[in-house]
């Protein structure tokens, strides 16, 4: 099976002032973000703030205003990150595993999804953006919406899904009640609750099986 064509790129315009001409400068953005994302973890959002930012880091507060606006801008840098690396690691598991079909297929992303909550600084506490700002990724759809309507173009383009409308609502629908259930399965336990987790497996599987169904020739 060839890679899933999730695409990465979002329409809100760049967080970032500038993009770092020289490694140097680079390795202090990717400092930035990682001192963001640690921040979220530990005291949450409403008490980041550029100047701790700054300090964790171990750059200067101007360095920061170089390449960044404010604290909203770093943040929705690393939500682009987390994308980024979401989106390279099922790129991974789709080259190494081969799938009967898209349950398998939504299996295999919900893995990451978790496996990323569990290991990535800073993703149990802002996801896809959405524990920050709804429109984080695009200011005309919210973050869920933008996901969903990635993974409706893996299911068009990998397992030839008919191209319908309904299509839409089906996965959106999905993704933002199986995106409530794995939340509460982290809340209700750090490395996330295994029957939660498993709770928004048969959900997504079983109303995407349902819906699919209903409508689509080619199931």
């Amino acid at each position: 099976m060839s890679s899933p064509q999730i695409e990465n790129d979002c329409s809100q315009p760049p967080a970032l002032r500038r993009r770092p001409a020289q490694r140097r400068s680079a390795r202090r953005v990717e400092r930035m973000l990682d001192a963001c994302a640690e921040l979220l973890d530990e005291s949450g959002y409403e008490a980041l703030s550029t100047t701790r930012i700054a300090e964790r880091a171990g750059v200067a507060i101007g360095s920061v205003y170089q390449f960044f606006p404010d604290k909203r801008a770093i943040t929705q840098e690393l939500t682009r990150r987390n994308v980024e690396e979401f989106v390279r690691r099922v790129d991974r598991r789709f080259l190494e595993e081969d799938y009967r079909g898209w349950w398998e297929a939504v299996d295999a992303i919900i893995d990451v999804y978790v496996d990323m909550h569990r290991s990535v600084a800073g993703f149990k506490s802002l996801h896809f953006g959405d524990a920050v700002d709804l429109n984080l990724l695009d200011s005309d759809s919210e973050n869920n919406t933008v996901i969903a309507g990635r993974l409706r173009g893996l299911f068009l383009t990998e397992f030839g899904l008919a191209d319908d409308p309904r299509l839409d609502v089906s996965v959106l629908a999905a993704v933002e009640a199986g995106d409530a259930v794995l939340k509460l399965a982290f809340r209700r336990r750090p490395d996330g609750d295994p029957e939660m987790i498993e709770a928004a497996r048969q959900l997504i599987r079983g109303f995407l099986s349902r819906q699919l169904r209903s409508w689509s020739p080619t199931l």
